[in-house]
């Protein structure tokens, strides 16, 4: 067979295959090995970024050559500063390797308004859960007389008589006004008994 025929043949042509492939398995092993040895054991660990603004949290991550994602911001916690990281995932100290994704949430400016629920003749023990699921804590309570014992009966903020559906801050304290459940009333007959003025037992005629 000419030279010429053998390399237009289909064995040629089977043979360049078979040696093209086993040239791309032996690169793609030698890349993964090579991988593997530089980067074995190579671990950084995460810092702690609580309380970084953005700003700090890209540069000092940048100097461990991580990476970050800003997911969200969240309510307003009074323990952090504005606009800090409040949350991140991974947490710090986990050992991760170069260029992972750290994932942080941001404190919010400052407590958003929520509007007063409607708590007038629950009791007190309702009335709890329905203030905190808002951002609310509970306050002073105050007792007055009333029959509807750890009935609330008023909501107030720093003195003030709220109504249902005012709008106040989250985080705020509010006091209580709740029935002791001793309340006395007066009868009527009772009471008309009180007010009747006795008649006067005639004198014995002299």
């Amino acid at each position: 067979m000419s030279l010429r025929k053998y390399l237009t043949s289909r064995v040629f042509f089977l043979q360049v295959l078979s040696a093209a492939a086993i040239v791309a398995v032996l690169v793609y092993l030698f890349m993964h090995w090579l991988t593997f040895t530089t980067d074995h054991g190579h671990e950084i660990a995460v810092p702690n970024l609580a309380r970084l603004t953005e700003e700090q949290v890209e540069e000092k991550l940048d100097e461990l050559d991580l990476d970050y994602v800003l997911l969200d911001s969240v309510d307003y916690r009074s323990e952090f500063p504005k606009y800090s990281v409040v949350e991140q995932d991974p947490l710090p100290g986990t050992k991760v390797k170069v260029g992972r994704k750290i994932y942080i949430k941001i404190n919010s400016s400052g407590f958003s308004s929520v509007k007063i629920p409607d708590l007038i003749e629950k009791t007190y023990r309702e009335a709890v859960p329905t203030l905190k699921a808002l951002g609310l804590e509970p306050g002073t309570i105050t007792y007055i007389p009333n029959l509807g014992k750890d009935m609330v009966l008023e909501m107030r903020l720093k003195g003030r008589n709220l109504k249902v559906g005012d709008r106040v801050l989250k985080a705020s304290k509010i006091d209580l006004v709740l029935g002791d459940g001793k309340a006395s009333y007066v009868d009527d007959s009772q009471a008309a008994d009180s007010t009747a003025v006795p008649e006067e037992t005639p004198k014995d005629e002299q």
